[in-house]
């Protein structure tokens, strides 16, 4: 989804803010009143912790699609990002109730996010900071285990605060497969968005096809938008193989081992000038794999995570942290910037 709320949180009158674009982002989704409640406080409360432990950050909330391919729900997801000193004890501050400061709460601070929310995951690194991930979906959690597998996520954040992204990426699961998709559309704005979500919704009717197979069909409905630069990952579930396709200037790297390499795209344009033959990479998946796609909005020389803690965490933790560590407030992003990881545990 490119619709995009990214609200800097720097005094006290942002955390409204905060609060009011958690409640417009439930409209779009969706949501009932209950659940936009609940999503409202869970902004709130990550807005106050960026100004009572960080001295501030940003409170990045996209729109994201769950569940399995038969489904197609909308939920909202909430990202609060900081370059502040970290969390010394993240066990004590995922308590209830907890807090470092005599200031009062609006709620109990992180570990009620953890309890309303459908998920939760953070990571915190002293020195560098900390991220934040909740999810509301349409109903309160159920009890029972997660999925069996690897899981994916990821961030959408526009140029200069705009309100929509040029970007946009979706997954699709099945039984016996995961596909993940980013597209970067041309240029910025309202077209680009148009483009990128073309590509987003059109994987929904063609994710049992091939990578290579997914890039031609895509050519068809993107001729009709501005095009885009798109990459296709998918994981057959059943034989443990990861295979990649891309066309244009959508970045890709896979960790296996320890050890990260790039995956290469084709030159061209999907729905404008697309190579005669698209060629399929073929990878072997393991336990340890991590893969992370993202549009060219990351610099080119950004720098993997190696911190085997965050390797563990939700792949939308992994990506806003990428995202995060790859700029600052001193150096804002440059483009719109979409990261997307496939991988956990």
């Amino acid at each position: 989804m490119s619709r995009v709320w990214d609200v800097p949180v720097d005094d006290s009158t942002r955390v409204r803010d905060v609060r009011v674009a958690a409640e417009e982002a439930s409209a779009h989704a969706g949501l009932t009143p209950q659940r936009t409640a609940t999503a409202a406080l869970v902004a709130t409360e990550l807005a106050t912790n960026l100004l009572r432990h960080a001295d501030g950050g940003h409170v990045l909330i996209n729109l994201v699609e769950h569940g399995y391919d038969e489904g197609h729900l909308t939920s909202v997801q909430l990202v609060s990002l900081d370059h502040g000193p970290g969390i010394p004890d993240i066990a004590a501050a995922m308590r209830d109730g907890y807090t470092t400061t005599a200031a009062a709460s609006l709620g109990a601070g992180l570990g009620t996010c953890r309890r309303i929310a459908n998920a939760f995951d953070l990571h915190s690194a002293p020195g560098r900071g900390t991220v934040a991930v909740a999810r509301i979906d349409h109903e309160p959690a159920r009890p029972g285990p997660p999925l069996p597998g690897p899981r994916t996520g990821g961030v959408n954040v526009p140029l200069g605060r705009a309100e929509h992204s040029g970007d946009a990426w979706g997954r699709v699961r099945g039984r016996d497969r995961l596909t993940l998709l980013l597209a970067d559309g041309l240029g910025h704005g309202a077209k680009a968005a148009e483009a990128s979500t073309t590509a987003v919704t059109e994987l929904r009717g063609v994710a049992d096809r091939s990578p290579a197979e997914i890039l031609r069909h895509l050519g068809g409905p993107l001729r009709r938008t501005r095009g885009a630069a798109v990459a296709v990952a998918q994981l057959d579930l059943a034989s443990g193989r990861l295979h990649f396709a891309g066309i244009g200037n959508v970045g890709a790297r896979l960790r296996t081992g320890g050890t990260w390499r790039p995956l290469l795209s084709q030159p061209g344009i999907v729905g404008a000038q697309g190579p005669a033959t698209v060629l399929v990479q073929r990878e072997p998946w393991h336990d340890d794999s991590l893969l992370v796609l993202h549009s060219d909005g990351l610099p080119t020389r950004w720098t993997p995570p190696d911190d085997d803690t965050l390797l563990t965490c939700d792949p939308a933790v992994v990506s806003a942290v990428i995202l995060r560590d790859a700029g600052s407030a001193a150096r804002p992003v440059r483009d719109d910037t979409c990261v997307a990881v496939l991988g956990g545990r």
